[in-house]
């Protein structure tokens, strides 16, 4: 089915459509505040940025999403979730405002990150409530379409949202006053998603009421005994096991992609960061659009190949495609491997959020995309820190393209061995 037909079927759902607009403008948001993060990280003209202090920036920004995942999760399950989408993005604005105050004023950078890191704190409890409210607004056959273009859509508002940002960064200056009036627009836009989530009922996005479920001040004390309990939850189910694990694969090697990118532009391609900037937004661009080509892609192939077998084909036909266009080392190159990156990857995602949400009991959906986020931002930070190792000042490193493709073509053989044996083999036609 095409996208447009899909999206057509999920929105007749009312509650749908209000969750669906509730994403779309917070991750616009989104991509407005990464784009002022990353042009204040490492395209400042006053600011220069090795390997490692891309991987050093990245572990800022994401690490604590896994420190805080467990408790994330604790809460998701025990809280209105449509209260989380309502408070968050008002808690997230006032840090926004707040760290745009510091850029102006001129404050160091580490009083900057500690206000970034507040906001992606709030940030990563929202997207966690909106994943585990999905089930709670599309019926069970349509979960496949609504993972194609749910998550999918947001994050084409995100590379349209960096657009905006790169746009207004032309308009507002590349100093840290341009920063400011970035930030500050994030959080107006923000606020319009809390706007949208009070439209819905405060009951309908859950979770179910369970009078043996302990309280959340108690959750908290054993909350790493929960996010055990959570893990073994996801062992005991093979399938969901390996969706994880193909999410790991390709977060690992899109971090070490990251780095590399940011490199070349930054130091091979061009040394003015402004124009270096503006080429790794063709590069964005190219994955926005083929996350998008996802959503049209991932549905029809699913139902021909199933999951099963289009995740590892999507993993080996990033890690070659990748290898082959990018060791050319030429900008076009890296913009078609960006568009091979958002099909692959995004594809590898849609399937992950569709076996999660649908082999993981409800009470434990919390906890599963606290684990979730844990593998996606700490498996990024991890092929950063890779890439520090790797690649040299100017970024051009055919070892680190090499490790990429590898990685991507054993992560596809890892995830076949996990998956049950009777799913590995693909169901025997009944005889006529």
């Amino acid at each position: 089915m095409s996208y447009v037909s899909d999206l057509r079927v999920v929105l007749r759902g009312r509650h749908y459509r209000r969750l669906f607009a509730t994403r779309l403008v917070s991750q616009f948001s989104d991509g407005i505040f990464q784009l002022a993060v990353g042009g204040y990280a490492f395209f400042s003209p006053e600011r220069q940025a090795n390997a490692a202090q891309i991987a050093a920036g990245l572990a800022v920004l994401l690490l604590p999403y896994s420190i805080l995942g467990p408790f994330v999760g604790v809460f998701i399950d025990r809280w209105s979730r449509r209260q989380i989408l309502v408070i968050a993005p008002v808690v997230r604005g006032l840090l926004l405002g707040l760290a745009a105050c510091l850029v102006a004023a001129g404050v160091s950078d580490g009083a900057f990150y500690a206000a970034a890191l507040g906001v992606l704190a709030v940030n990563r409890f929202f997207l966690s409530a909106l994943s585990a409210a999905l089930p709670h607004v599309v019926p069970a056959e349509h979960l496949m379409m609504a993972n194609a273009v749910t998550p999918t859509s947001g994050t084409v508002a995100t590379f349209i949202g960096a657009g905006a940002g790169v746009a207004l960064r032309l308009v507002a200056g590349s100093d840290d006053k341009g920063v400011a009036v970035l930030l500050v627009c994030s959080g107006l836009v923000f606020g319009v998603s809390a706007l949208i989530a009070r439209t819905m009922d405060r009951p309908l996005l859950g979770p179910a009421y369970d009078p043996d479920r302990p309280q959340a001040r108690e959750a908290v004390r054993h909350v790493l005994s929960g996010l055990a309990d959570g893990a073994r939850h996801i062992a005991h189910r093979r399938c969901a096991a390996a969706a994880l694990g193909s999410i790991a694969t390709h977060r690992l090697m899109f971090g070490i992609s990251t780095a590399a990118v940011v490199m070349l532009y930054r130091y091979s391609f061009t040394s003015d960061p402004d124009e270096a900037l503006a080429g790794i937004a063709f590069v964005l661009g190219a994955v926005g659009a083929g996350s998008f080509a996802a959503v049209l892609v991932t549905p029809w192939a699913t139902e021909r190949f199933r999951i099963e077998t289009w995740v590892p084909m999507m993993l080996v036909t990033c890690g070659v495609l990748e290898f082959a266009l990018c060791a050319t080392f030429t900008e076009w190159a890296y913009v078609v491997a960006g568009l091979v990156i958002g099909v692959a990857g995004q594809s590898v995602k849609i399937c992950a959020d569709t076996v999660v949400q649908r082999d993981i009991e409800d009470a434990y959906l919390g906890r599963a995309f606290s684990v979730y986020d844990m593998l996606f931002n700490g498996m990024t930070v991890l092929g950063a820190v890779l890439a520090a190792g790797l690649l040299p000042p100017d970024g051009r490193s055919y070892l680190a393209l090499a490790v990429i493709g590898a990685g991507y073509v054993l992560g596809a053989g890892a995830y076949r061995l996990i998956l049950p044996a009777t799913v590995r083999k693909p169901p025997v036609p009944a005889a006529d």
